[in-house]
């Protein structure tokens, strides 16, 4: 009842037509089935009776039906169309919405590719079933009634085999049902696991072709494809049988009717017109049965797609605004307080890759469990210090970041910004304060000067060069022939990594946060760009909290202090002249770097990065 509460409230202004529709088509099925019935005294009393007046009579009066079921009908498609697309947009819209409000680990739960599939393949289901329901659900059992009502007119004795008929059909469609909702639920979890390697496929094709996988990509695509097409077509196997059930009834009627038919003619008690009248009504019974079969089994797939679509958007995110909630934050000052952070993996499915099997193209469950990503991390920032962050490959940088700017929430300890701690501010006021960069830098489709005022919206022209000045970004951009008008393809494919870092970085200094935390934001920078950068936040903007993580020491050596982490745990925090003489792990990657030449990445392996 939930699940149906929800999905009513998204129907939203498009209640009016939701309600015209079923209305307008109870009003065509009426005179559908009143036509049979006006047909049998036009045989009666006018064909056999031999009385043209009344053939003109019942003539005009049938073809009077004719065009009101016609103009009945065109109202009624009209507005399910109206409705159901309303409804569609209704929750798509809800669904972005809610999705906008998640937190990281909310997208991880529910996966990327799981959330499109949700908001296109479900809602599309959901829009068909929204329209077959304002629509066959009132044609089919409307039409079944008054086909059985004006039988029972006819001859109440011929209308025993009607019920014989859907006592058959009943039974027979209760089975078909219960087998195929169950297999239908697995048909959209398998639809998320093929989305998924399309998404990462399409991502990731210029590594896929650089390593020339292509052949490997396509056998592990084969794979989730053929798992869909196997449970397909079990399920469409059990709906076959509907039909041959279906004809097997029809034709048993239409037998039945014609042999017991024939002899009440004989008999007296049952004109010709009548029995043709009888004909058109059994067709017309058995075929309402036909459909509402048809819409049980649409309405248990919608099932499924109603229960994911809801999931959305009756999810509340694990992040969310308190009570009261601050919305000044007062400095840039940062404090860590025994903290620690698990992530929390989500429960779901995932596509066996192993050998081919009958059972290697089910989805599998994947089993709920915490991984710890930092243990017990203390340490202060006073606001307008530049800290810096380095340890290898998951030692848990990115982790340390995401909780000043609560992306996730931490699982132990708290995290304090401005003097309190971060869950006590209105996402937006902390949020505002601190302008991440991240790892995975993100440009949108559009011109350079769209996307740096995303930092803010009503920023102007020399705004936004004096914050690509400091990025460094000015150096390419006046060089493009349409300079900040310059078109940015999705996802900043027509730019370098580093143009796009500097963009990126650029972006979050418009916003003119208390604090700017750049996630290894110059990794694609040569070390004269990057040393320009560190240079101008230095000289510029002496008063904001800087937090910069990186994987060379180069990048973090002038930092106030710098932040050593391994495995999670926090090893060092000082300057960097003193973290060379007492920490044995940033001595080590000091070495790497400045015998080898290369990032630190594991310790211990001679030749630099590993």
């Amino acid at each position: 009842m939930k699940m149906i509460r929800t999905l009513y409230n998204q129907v939203g202004k498009y209640k009016t037509a939701s309600l015209l529709t079923p209305v307008f088509t109870a009003c065509e099925v009426v005179m559908d089935v009143l036509i049979p019935y006006v047909t049998a005294s036009l045989i009666d009393k006018g064909l056999s009776a031999g009385n043209i007046q009344n053939v003109y009579l019942y003539g005009a009066i049938m073809l009077g039906m004719a065009f009101l079921s016609l103009a009945f009908g065109i109202l009624a498609g009209r507005f399910a169309s109206y409705a159901s697309s309303g409804f569609a947009s209704n929750l798509r819209k809800a669904m972005y919405r809610n999705i906008q409000r998640f937190s990281f680990s909310d997208i991880d739960k529910f996966s990327a590719a799981g959330l499109v599939t949700r908001m296109t393949t479900d809602v599309s289901n959901l829009q068909n079933a929204f329209q077959q329901i304002l629509r066959v659900t009132v044609r089919a059992p409307f039409r079944l009634v008054l086909s059985i009502v004006m039988c029972l007119v006819i001859d109440s004795r011929l209308s025993i085999i009607f019920i014989v008929a859907m006592v058959i059909l009943t039974c027979s469609i209760s089975y078909i049902i219960s087998n195929v909702s169950r297999l239908f639920t697995k048909v959209y979890e398998q639809y998320d696991q093929l989305n998924q390697s399309v998404q990462e496929n399409v991502s990731a094709i210029r590594v896929v072709k650089a390593f020339v996988r292509e052949d490997y990509e396509n056998e592990k695509f084969a794979r989730a494809a053929d798992g869909l097409y196997k449970l397909f077509v079990r399920a469409e196997t059990l709906m076959a049988w509907n039909h041959p059930i279906m004809n097997m009834v029809m034709y048993g009627c239409i037998i039945a009717l014609s042999w017991f038919g024939a002899h009440f003619i004989v008999g007296g008690t049952l004109t010709t017109g009548e029995l043709t009248s009888l004909f058109t009504y059994v067709m017309s019974i058995l075929m309402s049965l036909m459909m509402l079969s048809m819409i049980f089994v649409m309405l248990t797939q919608s099932a499924a797609s109603g229960k994911r679509v809801v999931e959305i958007i009756d999810e509340e995110p694990d992040i969310q605004d308190p009570a009261n909630a601050l919305t000044t934050v007062a400095d840039g000052s940062i404090s860590f307080n025994h903290v620690r952070f698990d992530y929390q993996d989500c429960i779901g499915s995932r596509i066996n890759g192993g050998e081919s099997s009958s059972d290697a193209q089910q989805p599998e469950p994947v089993r709920k469990h915490r991984r710890s990503a930092l243990f017990d991390i203390s340490f202060d920032v006073r606001s307008g210090e530049t800290i810096g962050v380095i340890g290898g490959t998951g030692s848990g940088k990115s982790s340390l970041v995401n909780l000043i700017s609560r992306l996730y929430d931490v699982s132990k300890g708290s995290v304090m910004v401005g003097g309190h701690d971060v869950r006590e501010y209105s996402l937006s006021t902390l949020r505002n304060a601190v302008s991440v960069v991240l790892q995975k830098n993100v440009l949108f489709s559009g011109t350079i000067l769209d996307n740096l005022r995303w930092g803010k919206e009503d920023a102007t022209l020399d705004e936004c060069r004096v914050a690509c000045h400091w990025a460094q970004a000015d150096e390419f951009i006046d060089q493009m022939p349409d300079g900040y008008d310059t078109w940015i393809e999705q996802g900043g494919t027509n730019v370098s990594g580093g143009q796009k870092q500097r963009l990126c970085i650029a972006r979050a200094l418009l916003k003119r946060p208390q604090i700017l935390v750049l996630d290894d934001s110059t990794s694609a920078c040569d070390t004269a760009t990057d040393a320009k950068i560190r240079r101008a936040f230095r000289e510029e903007l002496p008063d904001m909290t800087k937090i910069i993580i990186a994987q060379r020491i180069s990048s973090v050596k002038d930092c106030d202090r710098i932040l050593v982490l391994d495995n999670g745990r926090m090893t060092g925090y000082d300057t960097h002249e003193n973290l060379l003489k007492t920490n044995e792990l940033y001595q080590e990657i000091y070495k790497i770097q400045t015998e080898a030449g290369g990032d630190f990445d594991k310790p211990g392996e001679k030749g630099g990065a590993a």
